[in-house]
Formats: structure tokens, C-alpha cells, sequence
């Protein structure tokens, strides 16, 4: 639950340092639930437990996933599900606790894209190859939140997994203490702002439609968008500070790419990394102030630093991604200790024991799963196993948030 600025757990308050599993559900479903339950281990030993889960996937196709919750239009995949199952109860049996979120707005799992080929009856929009194609496919799955026919196939499946009793525990999703969150989607995005009233109307009705949504079918759990923040409302701070002072939303969320956003060099670390970790720190302090401004809990649930010179293989060198990640994660703490809003982070994202035998490091059917979805190289942001420097580093602050909640009881 939420009271004022602070996310709170059985009446004390809640201080995390998590990660992004994605595809935890895909592993549990293809015959990995021991490498799972292997990693569950170690994340929990570290005190890494708070976990964002992709909870919904449609469609199949090239640049995504292969296996997906929704296949085809209001058909879905009972194993797939089953996975989902095993991965809260596994989870619940450590105490850990999750964020699904229920579509995507980018093209690797479908997502919103999808909804919209279907309810056109055509095919899936070209996927984003190169920075070219980005504007046309963001307007694309933009559409989506005026989009009545895609809207009705997605709230069914909203629907069908809050009224979803877990096969392995019996426990009706909507009770589940082991769900912290339901997110409703990964990164949307309002789409073009030159129209901003009406892109505003669509986004911001489809923000507060879904929540209520869910708060009617499950009101015991929190609520959250998924939005990277600023930069996921086309620099509007109107958009963002709208679409988290709505009622229905309990706290805010942003994510933060230093690489995705042209901040950093991996061929010019040396140079470019001060100016890099400088714009970091001001997207948090802004992203502080917002949360504060609403009143609400803020989570910083995506951010990631590539290896050394944007190497992709797990025996490479990750010198500036352990001092980036060190400095994110001290503000984290620092705002938190100094009674900020912020109530933890997840570092984007965990690749475990996952690795690629592809010389091009390009994600195939069959291949094993990693941090990094399909449309990535496999390696950029992935956190393995035995990054023993990173791993130290995570352990560091999550033993440090963990120790705030003592404090704070």
C-alpha cells in the first residue's frame, strides 16, 4: 500500500533494490525451472527481491519473442501461463515480490503494436531496424489508446489474469501478496505531440480507464504506468505530471538509458562518461522533484550501462557500467535516507546464467534467454551471474535499502 510518499509492506515501510526478469514466465514454461530457481536463489541471497515481470505478450513474428502469452486475438497459451504460476509461487516462497506489466509498447512482445494489426486485420507494423523507422512505428502503436477494437482485446486479457487462479498455489492472482504491482504497460508513450490535446485525451483516458480497470477487478494491489518518465512523454512535463497525479495511479515510475539516449560513448568512455553521469543525475533529481510534487512514491524501476567499449560476451570488462551503477544507486539511497520519495530501483537487466553461442550475439528461437530481449544484441545490458565486481556493488545496496527498512520500523 501507499501512504503520502512511502510505499508500505505489512505496515512498515518498503525500501527494494530489484531487477528486470522479463522472461521469467518463458523460462518456467521451456524447461528451466532450474536454472530459475537457481537464480531466484541467488538474486534472494544478495537481497535483490523485488522483480519486474513481463506478465503479457501477443503475437510472433521476427525481432520478438517467439513463445507469447496471446498468440492469436483472445487465444492464449495455458503453459506459458503455468510458467507465470510457477514463478509467483517460487517467488512466494521467498518473499520476494513482483511487478507484471500487462502489455508493451514496443515491438519485442507484440505489445500495443500487435492489438492494433489485429483489430485492423493486417500485418504487423515494419519493426524498428534502425532510427528511421522509429517515428512510424511509435505513431503506430500510439494508436492503439483510440483504438476501441484493441482497447476490448486487451482489457480481456486484462481481465482473464486478474481472475486467474494460480495452478500451483490455488491462490486467485487478485490475492496474491507476492504481487506488488500491476503495471500497465511497459514504457507507453502519448505518440506524437504536435496534436497535444488530442494525443493528451487518448493517453491520459487510457492511463485512468485501465487503472480503474484493474482496481475494480483486483483492489488489492498497487497500480502503476510503466512510463520512463520525461523522455517517455516527449519532454512534456505537463503529460508526465498528468498521467501520475491521476487517482488511480499509487506511484510514480521512471527509467533512465545513458547508451539509448546518446549520453554516453562506450568508444569514448573516458571523455564522455562525466557528461553522461551528469545528465543522469539531473534526470533523477528532476524525477525526485516530480514525485515530490505529486506526493507519491517514485520508483527508478529501468536502468542499465553497456560493458566496456559495448562488448556483448559475459567475460568482458564492465569497469564504467560498475561506476555508473554505483553512482545511481548511492542517489537512490541518499534521497531515500534523506526522507525523498524514492523507494528503490531495478537495474535493467538480470542475464543470470544465460549465455549465446551466436558469433553475432543475435537472439534466436531456442536460444537461452538473457536480460536483453530479442531485438537486442544478447550481452549489451545483461548482468550474468558471474559479474562478481557488479554483483558486489548490487549486494552493497540492496544489504544498504534493505537496512532503511529496519531503520525505519
Amino acid at each position: 500500500m501507499v501512504e503520502g510518499q512511502q510505499l508500505v509492506l505489512a505496515d512498515q515501510p518498503y525500501y527494494f533494490l530489484g531487477t528486470n526478469l522479463w522472461y521469467a514466465a518463458n523460462l518456467a514454461a521451456e524447461g528451466h525451472r532450474d536454472r530459475l530457481v537457481e537464480e531466484l536463489d541467488q538474486l534472494n541471497d544478495m537481497g535483490i527481491n523485488n522483480i519486474r515481470i513481463l506478465g503479457a505478450s501477443e503475437g510472433a513474428g521476427s525481432y520478438r519473442i517467439h513463445r507469447t502469452f496471446q498468440p492469436r486475438p483472445g487465444e492464449y497459451d495455458e503453459d506459458l501461463l503455468v510458467g507465470l504460476d510457477y514463478v509467483l509461487a517460487e517467488m512466494g516462497k521467498r518473499s520476494m515480490h513482483a511487478v507484471i506489466y500487462l502489455t508493451n509498447f514496443w515491438e519485442w512482445s507484440g505489445g500495443m503494436a500487435q492489438y492494433v494489426a489485429w483489430s485492423k486485420r493486417e500485418s504487423f507494423p515494419k519493426p524498428i531496424l534502425d532510427e528511421k523507422d522509429r517515428p512510424a512505428f511509435i505513431q503506430y502503436s500510439a494508436s492503439f489508446y483510440s483504438n476501441p477494437t484493441a482497447q476490448r482485446l486487451f482489457q480481456e486479457y486484462v481481465v482473464m489474469l486478474m481472475n486467474r487462479a494460480n495452478t500451483i498455489t490455488g491462490m486467485l492472482y487478485r490475492d496474491d501478496p507476492t504481487i506488488m504491482s500491476w503495471q500497465l504497460a511497459n514504457e507507453p508513450r502519448p505518440g506524437r505531440l504536435e496534436d497535444t490535446q488530442a494525443t493528451k485525451a487518448s493517453y491520459l483516458a487510457w492511463i485512468r480507464d485501465t487503472a480503474n480497470l484493474i482496481k475494480e477487478l483486483d483492489p488489492n494491489h498497487l497500480v502503476s504506468t510503466g512510463s520512463e518518465g520525461l523522455v517517455g512523454s516527449g519532454l512534456s512535463e505537463e503529460i508526465f505530471l498528468a498521467a501520475h497525479a491521476l487517482d488511480e495511479i499509487d506511484y510514480i515510475t521512471f527509467h533512465l538509458w545513458a547508451l539509448n539516449w546518446d549520453w554516453f560513448d562506450p568508444e569514448n568512455a573516458e571523455v564522455s562518461f562525466p557528461d553522461a553521469l551528469k545528465k543522469a543525475q539531473h534526470y533523477l533529481e528532476s524525477h525526485y522533484a516530480y514525485a515530490s510534487e505529486l506526493g507519491k512514491p517514485l520508483t527508478l524501476e529501468e536502468f542499465g550501462f553497456p560493458r566496456d567499449l559495448k562488448a556483448f560476451n559475459s567475460e568482458s570488462f564492465v569497469v564504467w557500467r560498475d561506476k555508473y551503477y554505483t553512482e545511481i544507486l548511492r542517489s537512490i539511497h541518499d534521497n531515500a535516507m534523506q526522507g525523498g520519495p524514492t523507494s528503490g530501483s531495478n537495474f535493467w537487466a538480470w542475464g543470470g546464467m544465460g549465455r549465446t553461442s551466436n558469433p553475432d550475439y543475435v537472439w534466436k528461437p531456442g536460444d537461452e534467454y538473457m536480460g536483453d530481449p530479442p531485438q537486442e544484441p544478447q550481452g549489451l545490458y545483461s548482468v550474468f551471474s558471474t559479474d562478481t565486481s557488479t554483483l558486489s556493488i548490487l549486494e552493497a545496496y540492496a544489504r544498504k535499502m534493505q537496512t532503511m527498512n529496519r531503520r525505519s520500523s
